[in-house]
């Protein structure tokens, strides 16, 4: 495992990150039980992962803290908080108030087991709500950081819906921020210019989520994904096999696979820290651990995935 500092934080972290949400949840998502999820938390401290990242969202606080119960300074947490009232739209502005956020933040503490997080986000911030967060929210991150409940504020954008990053690269002009969540990958790298130049400048730690998801975890996925672009003119699939549209990257003295692609991908791209993996099984962590442990991908290989997709911000992944 390979460490880093994370930005102005200085907190020492894996560059793999176990991510606690997504599609699988630990492995929740599935039906698996609390144990064999905690088992997997388990098996990537043991394999050198110091970096957890949850959130009241995934509903996996409670896993993760009796993973980490008996070794709890060994460990970097990371966990979230969404910014309108439980049950309302997370686009929409039934917001929380400095007030409500800091009680309920006491209630992340509680799942965790813990009487500090290291980082505590907000969570899924669309660019509309980002006002809104930097006036009222942000004082009771403060108020928090002040009664030593959390060390660092990050901030989280919604990938899914912000793929161009409009509400990061408002967030970036304000010097409030240690750590930020940004979505990565390689149909759609515009973070690259947009939000990881500016974080390299200011030292702010940075976080790569959605370095694979469904377009990237199998080849019907990208193969849907890229016929999309190309139907709407984003990229030229005439230069690509429709069938198997990244089938290049594997080609000999690549990668052994496209999962392996994508996350040395993300792993090697300068500005960024972490690379969040999340998944519900301990054998499908070690090989998501291995590929990011591998070197980058041939300068050439970049290249070609820069001429294909370089100019795409419409698409997530998801």
């Amino acid at each position: 495992m390979e460490y880093t500092t994370l930005g102005r934080t200085g907190l020492r972290v894996s560059t793999a990150g176990l991510g606690c949400g997504g599609h699988s949840r630990l492995g929740q998502s599935y039906g698996h039980s609390f144990e064999q999820s905690v088992a997997v938390v388990r098996a990537a401290i043991d394999a050198g992962v110091n970096f957890i990242d949850t959130a009241a969202a995934y509903r996996t606080e409670e896993i993760v803290g009796a993973a980490v119960k008996t070794g709890r300074d060994s460990v970097v947490i990371s966990s979230k908080l969404g910014v309108v009232r439980p049950g309302t739209s997370p686009l929409g502005e039934d917001y929380l108030t400095g007030d409500d956020y800091v009680a309920m933040a006491e209630q992340n503490l509680v799942r965790l087991g813990t009487d500090h997080i290291d980082i505590f986000h907000l969570h899924g911030v669309m660019p509309g709500q980002y006002a809104y967060c930097r006036e009222e929210l942000v004082p009771a991150l403060i108020r928090l950081r002040e009664q030593g409940k959390i060390r660092y504020f990050g901030l989280t954008e919604r990938f899914i819906h912000d793929p161009q990053h409009r509400m990061l690269q408002m967030a970036l002009r304000d010097d409030c921020w240690d750590v930020v969540m940004t979505g990565f990958n390689m149909i759609n790298p515009s973070a690259r210019h947009r939000v990881l130049k500016e974080t390299l400048e200011q030292n702010i730690g940075t976080l790569i989520m959605f370095a694979v998801r469904r377009a990237l975890g199998s080849v019907e996925g990208t193969a849907e994904v890229v016929a999309e672009l190309a139907d709407r003119g984003e990229i030229d699939a005439s230069v690509l096999d429709p069938q198997n549209p990244l089938g290049f990257l594997l080609d000999p003295g690549d990668a052994t696979s496209l999962i392996e692609a994508a996350y040395r991908f993300c792993r090697h791209e300068v500005g960024a820290d972490v690379v969040l993996t999340g998944t519900g099984s301990v054998a499908h962590l070690a090989e998501n651990l291995s590929a990011l442990s591998r070197p980058p991908l041939p300068s050439e290989t970049l290249a070609r995935l820069d001429r294909h997709f370089g100019m795409v911000d419409s698409v997530s992944g998801n």
